[in-house]
């Protein structure tokens, strides 16, 4: 949204228009007086220099709350505000694929927004529960990890838990180009600078960006900007959904939209309830991740991205996006550390609906080769110092022998993408290679007659 647009809105409606002005400025926060503003509207403040956009998030018995969408440097007292009378909308459309925008759907890499687009609400409420359609089939990623043990299915909502420098990002983008999706939505929130267009040209590359659209708003912009960062993306999602497509949206990260919903909140007035967290971001975590999911004809598939502080995966923002989300991938350390990238703890993550997309075959090789993994996890320290004797434990010695293949199917460099019928038949192959006596249920031969669980439920590799 930009000022013409709003000038343009307020030609046609004049009605819409109210008029007031600044009262103070505390912290992060403005105070108005504007009869008639109500919450989510968008307001200009009239200021010295150029016009400033706000939002206003509350009130009191002195006035409105807002909170600037830019710099507030250079508002007054008395500046003059109108109100639009409209929240805040953004133009989406194919012409923006591969485009590059910022927080407020604004244009950064130097072109022109182009003619033609549609207007679309930032903040929308997430659709009925009754008017979603199941998941049923498997969304390829190109990531053998992730499509061998822990399939996605198209319109699943899924969270990616790591801490810092464990390759969150390069994983993302390796997704991006490698996704059997139609069209990809990257909303980068918080990013440092140089890391957007890092991602650009190594992560996402050429060829995954020609088919998508990214949604940038860096740590230094306003916190306003950086939680609206995720809602335009996803707003631009659901125009492509609501056309049909099969849609793969990407925000790194869900913390820092957190973050910043915290800024807000604190200077509009709110308590905080939880390791400094206001009641709003836990009001707001379920509408923005709600929001995804298949459709009435087409279909948002999310991949949410989790800063986990102090690899701690139960601190709040972790808990509450895990409790709200279809699956989780968690990204270890010590994986990393070893060097085999992407560093996909297998064990430690679920698909929940993966039961639901893949075949028995599939998912009897899935839990079988996990299982070996765990056993081999769970005696590392005891195999590295050379304390363990081979022929004491059956399953231990099939896990130390299928070791070196599993990790060979895992480790993956971020340029190469899998073909997802390549890796089932890969998957399949070491399974019966390394198989032995089945160690659990889940593994044993389903019968013949047993079809997919079209739930999603519980059994297979899905908890």
């Amino acid at each position: 949204m930009d000022l013409d647009a709003i000038r343009e809105h307020l030609a046609r409606s004049p009605a819409a228009r109210t008029r007031g002005s600044v009262l103070g400025v505390t912290g992060l926060s403005l105070r108005l007086s504007l009869p008639g503003a109500r919450i989510g509207d968008v307001v200009v403040i009239e200021r010295r220099g150029d016009p400033l956009l706000a939002e206003i998030v509350g009130f009191t018995t002195d006035g409105s709350i807002a909170i600037p969408l830019g710099d507030a440097a250079g508002v007054g007292p008395d500046d003059r505000v109108e109100g639009t009378g409209m929240p805040l909308r953004v133009g989406a459309g194919r012409q923006l694929l591969g485009r590059v925008l910022d927080g407020l759907g604004r244009p950064i890499d130097g072109a022109p927004l182009p003619p033609g687009l549609t207007a679309v609400v930032v903040d929308r409420t997430p659709p009925p529960p009754l008017g979603r359609r199941p998941v049923r089939e498997p969304l390829a990623t190109g990531v053998r990890a992730i499509d061998g043990f822990l399939t996605v299915g198209v319109g699943q909502r899924i969270g990616l838990f790591a801490g810092s420098g464990v390759g969150k990002s390069t994983l993302l983008g390796a997704i991006g180009r490698g996704t059997s999706a139609d069209v990809v939505v990257v909303a980068l929130v918080g990013e440092r600078g140089r890391e957007v267009s890092e991602f650009l040209a190594r992560a996402l590359g050429d060829e995954g960006r020609r088919r998508a659209v990214v949604v940038a708003a860096t740590s230094d912009a306003p916190a306003l900007e950086r939680l609206r960062a995720a809602q335009v993306a996803t707003a631009q999602a659901e125009f492509f959904r609501d056309q049909g497509a099969s849609v793969l949206l990407l925000v790194d990260s869900v913390t820092r939209v957190a973050r910043a919903q915290r800024e807000v909140g604190l200077a509009a007035g709110e308590p905080p309830v939880r390791r400094g967290y206001p009641p709003s971001v836990f009001a707001l975590l379920p509408r923005l991740l709600e929001r995804s999911g298949q459709g009435e004809c087409g279909s948002i598939t999310a991949i949410y991205t989790v800063l986990v502080e102090g690899d701690d995966l139960d601190e709040p923002i972790t808990d509450e996006v895990r409790a709200i989300l279809d699956g989780h991938i968690v990204l270890a350390r010590e994986i990393a550390e070893r060097g085999r990238f992407p560093a996909i703890d297998v064990v430690g993550s679920v698909s929940r609906t993966m039961d639901a997309i893949t075949t028995l075959e599939h998912r009897a090789s899935a839990v079988r080769l996990r299982g070996l993994i765990a056993a081999f996890e769970e005696k590392r320290d005891l195999i590295a110092l050379g304390a363990y004797t081979r022929g004491t434990d059956p399953r231990l010695d099939r896990a130390i022998s299928a070791q070196p293949e599993i990790e060979r199917l895992l480790a993956q460099s971020p340029e190469e993408s899998s073909d997802f019928e390549a890796t089932l038949a890969a998957l399949g192959t070491l399974a019966s290679r390394h198989g032995g006596p089945p160690h659990s249920r889940s593994a044993a031969a389903p019968s013949p007659v047993a079809p997919p669980n079209p739930t999603g439920g519980r059994g297979g590799v899905s908890r």
